[in-house]
């Protein structure tokens, strides 16, 4: 059989993509991501090279100068990239959510200002809903804008943004007074310009440092403070006040997808570590992989992946046809997280003792694997979001 997590009916321009990544994974992730993951260094050379192949512009429409792929190409992406280190991908992932939401909710005068030079990577973007005491209810944000002669007015504090020192345009929801009775249509989405750094990066609006977190190191986690920070009526996304949350939530399903991939990414390589490490290692007399009881997990673990990868991609097809596909990104996000989680772990018992060295890459693995079961709304959130599409699907008539 062919190698796990192929994917059936990709574009001979797809596969070359593909390769090229897998490629620049095995020759400069791979080797150099566990040096760089214990020094908590934020990867610039292997950035560098995503600029060069066009990674940022990947999904950004050809006339603004992108690659124009599907969000397919860009899920698969993104599963190489986290095979060799999810940080990787944690870089263009808030950045491709922002480019998918300006190509389309912007105005053509914020597509023409932002794209091509996101495509470069010249400007980098971040996303931010998350607040200090929000969790998952986002229409209880706090953060306000409130409207002057000549723009608007932000107050308030933003939690969790990936890449918040390091991207130059933050897509930002807060709460606007537009006069609905939902919550959630007083919610407005802005396109934040600053400058890259900690601290007070402009008038109003401080970056306080990285926040130390347990993996995902690398990439920049950051809050947001905004204090009196002024910008203009032009910078609201779209133009429309009171539109900001359904932007953001087609966005994030954008998001859940990536985080699938992501999760897909990472139990591949726990698998080629587990699968590998099971042939080399020999007790009474041969390779634990001969021993049923590896075998059988080996087994499983495979299994999981394919299903997962599956799913994955069948989530991104949906999106790319233009169909709702809520419920499909939720339902790959759950199974490719917890299986994920399942997969690492599974590696790292069939490493033994061995799992537990810095030396050994599944010790990594061990730490990143958990934020995808929280990243992009947790399992419980994904099985809400589930239950009430299938509710709406299978509405009883009785």
């Amino acid at each position: 059989m062919a190698r796990l997590a192929q994917t059936a009916g990709l574009t001979d321009v797809q596969s070359e993509i593909l390769s090229t990544v897998r490629s620049f994974v095995d020759k400069e992730v791979i080797p150099r991501a566990q040096e760089l993951e214990h020094a908590d260094e934020y990867p610039t050379e292997i950035v560098e090279g995503m600029k060069e192949m066009g990674l940022f512009g990947l999904t950004i429409p050809e006339e603004y100068g992108g690659l124009g792929e599907s969000l397919l190409t860009y899920a698969l992406v993104v599963e190489e990239i986290a095979r060799g280190w999810m940080s990787v991908s944690g870089v263009i992932n808030t950045h491709f959510i922002v480019a998918h939401m300006i190509s389309r909710h912007g105005t053509e005068a914020q597509k023409k200002h932002f794209l091509p030079r996101m495509a470069t990577g010249e400007v980098r973007g971040s996303f931010s809903m998350s607040e200090p005491d929000l969790g998952s209810d986002v229409a209880a944000i706090k953060t306000r804008a409130k409207k002057t002669d000549d723009g608007y007015v932000i107050d308030g504090a933003k939690m969790w943004l990936t890449n918040g020192g390091s991207s130059n345009l933050i897509a930002l929801l807060v709460k606007t007074d537009e006069g609905a009775e939902k919550a959630h249509q007083n919610l407005t989405a802005f396109l934040v310009e600053k400058p890259t750094g900690f601290g007070e990066v402009a008038p109003g609006l401080t970056i306080p440092g990285k926040i130390e977190k347990m993996g995902y190191k690398g990439v920049d986690t950051t809050e947001a403070v905004f204090d009196g920070y002024r910008i203009g009526a032009d910078m609201v996304l779209g133009e429309a006040p009171g539109k900001g949350f359904s932007f953001m939530m087609d966005g994030v399903e954008v998001g859940r997808v990536n985080v699938a991939a992501r999760a897909c990414g990472i139990a591949i390589r726990a698998f080629e570590l587990a699968v590998e490490y099971a042939q080399q290692r020999k007790t009474f007399g041969k390779a634990i992989a001969e021993h049923q009881a590896i075998a059988f997990k080996l087994a499983e673990m495979a299994t999981k992946v394919e299903a997962a990868h599956l799913m994955m991609v069948n989530a991104a097809r949906l999106k790319d046809s233009g169909e709702r596909n809520d419920v499909a990104a939720g339902m790959a996000k759950l199974i490719a997280s917890e299986y994920c989680a399942e997969v690492t772990q599974d590696s790292f018992r069939i490493h033994g003792g061995y799992g537990y060295s810095k030396e050994y890459e599944i010790e990594r693995l061990m730490r990143e694997a958990p934020f995808l079961l929280i990243g992009e709304g947790t399992s419980e959130i994904q099985k809400t979001i589930i239950s009430r599409g299938l509710l709406r699907e299978y509405k009883s008539r009785s």
